[in-house]
């Protein structure tokens, strides 16, 4: 392994659970989140060279990560709907309580619109204004708008689904 190679697969170990995050806040089955993943890194490895550390490396593959997530989301929506035929385990079946409870959060995040996911996971992963608005491009006091926004949707379904 050469040391561009090395230093990509290093840099990559670190940003492992930064892309799962993203693949599955953006897909539905373990299948789709391989596939995600596989394809963030094919983006990642390809656009490498040109990374120019102008921002910080994970900023840098969240952006990379959030704006292939976008794209196979939006080409999912072009391509005829497809039923897996399997009868495996489904690892999101409800548990107890508080596992419906994080179900029917990720259920409703994922009825938002894709940007709205993306800050929504952003935010879930604790990233700051400023990080968040490096990674998805506009500014931090937007993205604090935004946020409000999606906070006031969440809770309007929740209150819709109570009634």
């Amino acid at each position: 392994m050469n040391i561009k190679e090395q230093l990509f697969v290093d840099l990559l170990e670190k940003s492992k659970s930064t892309i799962y995050t993203v693949c599955f806040l953006f897909t539905k089955d373990k299948d789709e989140v391989q596939d995600l993943f596989q394809e963030i890194l094919i983006r990642l490895w390809n656009g490498f060279d040109s990374f120019e550390k102008r921002s910080d490396w994970n900023t840098w593959v969240y952006r990379v990560a959030m704006n292939t997530a976008l794209n196979e989301e939006k080409r999912k929506t072009r391509r005829p709907i497809t039923l897996p035929i399997t009868l495996e385990i489904n690892p999101y079946d409800e548990v107890s309580a508080s596992d419906g409870q994080i179900t029917e959060l990720h259920r409703r995040i994922r009825s938002l619109e894709l940007f709205e996911r993306a800050l929504v996971m952003l935010w879930l992963e604790d990233l700051s204004y400023d990080e968040i608005a490096a990674i998805v491009g506009i500014s931090p006091q937007n993205v604090g708008v935004r946020l409000m926004r999606i906070k006031k949707k969440l809770i309007k379904m929740s209150n819709t689904q109570n009634q």
